[in-house]
């Protein structure tokens, strides 16, 4: 049995929703999360900027003794996930936007993937959809912008449907069948998102996040290396920010409150 915390990092709160994910499948385990706000969003820094935050979030969460982390942030797997596994000698998981889920479930009408401008243009993220033959089905958005308006607690419907409406405008003429959620901030809204899409496009349209596969993978690895913990009480999940003027409470009240 091996009780050591979970490390989960992500930009700012997005990655909450991957780690309530994962605490309501594995409540026994004990986790600590990380969020950057400081230098949030990822999504509109370079490469070089994404690597080396990513880095220092992984230091921070290996100083607390974690046994493996999280790397709940699409941005940060898509530019960092081979050098935070170089890094570190403890299991890393990774995010990856559910293309190929979406591609299997919906066998009509485009595939929409929302995520931030870096994920949408990273390599690893273009080579999913070469591998997937997805390109005449999937299309890519960069959402700049919309991990802010998360961010800052604006996510309303008003407030998300006018950014969507601004965003999306250029694709009013597709059929969309499906919505990929790319980024662990977007699970915050995806209700908003999904009556926008089905309003729009009068339609029902599928959603799909990957922080579900994400945490399945999580569990596998942690049985494979023997590390889960078998304790019977629920475990602990501890907060931390870079951004001094966030509170631990928030972050508790956004996991509590957090039911996708």
């Amino acid at each position: 049995m091996n009780c050591k915390p979970i490390g989960f990092f992500d930009s700012g709160v997005g990655g909450i929703s991957v780690l309530k994910t994962a605490y309501k499948l594995m409540p026994n385990e004990n986790y600590i999360y990380y969020g950057d706000n400081l230098n949030a969003p990822y999504g509109e820094r370079s490469e070089e900027e994404i690597k080396a935050l990513s880095l220092e979030a992984g230091a921070f969460l290996f100083s607390k003794g974690v046994k493996a982390i999280v790397m709940a942030c699409n941005t940060a797997t898509s530019t960092s996930v081979y050098m935070m596994r170089e890094k570190y000698s403890i299991p890393v998981i990774s995010m990856e936007p559910a293309v190929k889920p979406a591609l299997s479930a919906v066998k009509g009408g485009r595939i929409l993937v929302l995520a931030t401008p870096a994920t949408v243009s990273q390599e690893r993220y273009l080579s999913l959809l070469r591998n997937l033959k997805a390109g005449e089905r999937v299309v890519s958005v960069g959402c700049s912008g919309l991990v802010e308006l998360i961010e800052q607690g604006c996510i309303d419907e008003s407030s998300v449907h006018a950014y969507l409406e601004r965003k999306l405008t250029h694709l009013r003429d597709e059929s969309i069948s499906a919505v990929v959620l790319g980024c662990t901030h977007y699970a915050f809204v995806e209700t908003q998102i999904k009556s926008y899409i089905d309003k729009t496009y009068h339609t029902d349209c599928l959603m799909f996040d990957g922080r579900h596969g994400t945490v399945r993978q999580l569990q596998r690895v942690l049985l494979q290396n023997g590390l889960e913990c078998a304790q019977g009480s629920k475990g602990n999940v501890s907060f931390y920010s870079s951004d001094e003027s966030i509170s631990a409470q928030h972050f508790r009240q956004l996991f509590d409150g957090f039911n996708g």
